[in-house]
This record gives structure tokens, sequence and C-alpha cells, in this order.
């Protein structure tokens, strides 16, 4: 199936509204751009759960330089990727991304 992909602000404790994310499939080595949307106020990208996702190699790309920077901090990481294999494209896969200036971590699930 798809993927939902949320995004939580770890300096304020709540979604990362407004946040742009691109997501990208490896076309024999090179990214390819498959969709891009901005989160929703929960930081949440819920219309790419039901898009069909093949086998193979895609990464989520978080534009966190202008989302910090439109919050007065100055972030370390101006971007952060998560690139992750779709395995099976029967499933609905699950990624949290916790971000902040100085670090994030990922969760990666499914929700099938």
């Amino acid at each position: 199936m798809g993927i939902a992909v949320q995004a939580q602000d770890a300096v304020y404790g709540r979604g990362a509204a407004d946040l742009h994310v691109r997501l990208d499939h490896d076309a024999d080595g090179h990214w390819v751009l498959e969709a891009e949307t901005r989160t929703d106020q929960d930081g949440s990208v819920s219309e790419w759960a039901d898009r069909l996702l093949d086998r193979g190699l895609y990464r989520i790309v978080f534009a966190t330089d202008p989302y910090f920077v439109g919050l007065g901090l100055r972030p370390a990481y101006p971007e952060i990727v998560v690139t992750f294999r779709m395995i099976d494209e029967t499933a609905v896969n699950n990624i949290v991304v916790l971000i902040s200036p100085h670090f994030s971590t990922v969760y990666f699930g499914s929700l099938s």
C-alpha cells in the first residue's frame, strides 16, 4: 500500500505543522520525485497511506531548515532524510520522525 508519515517537534512537544516533506524512490541509483506535500496541523502526511508503492528503496526528505528558522531557531541539520526499503507493498508502513534543531530519531513500523 503506502506510508503514513508523522513529524513531531521535540522542542515544543507537538506535531511539526506545515513542514515540507518529499518522497523519492530509487530508479537505478538515482532518486526520482514520487510526491511532495506539507504536513498538516498534527505534523502528519496521511494522503500517502493510500498511495501504491512498489517494492524498492525510498527516502523521505524533511525540510527542517525553513521550519526551525521560522520558529527563530538555527538548526544544525537543514534537512532530515529517512531512507527505507519497501518490502511488502500490501502493508501500510508508519514512519514517525522526532525532530529538533540538533537531533532526530526515527520509528519505522507497520500499521497493518
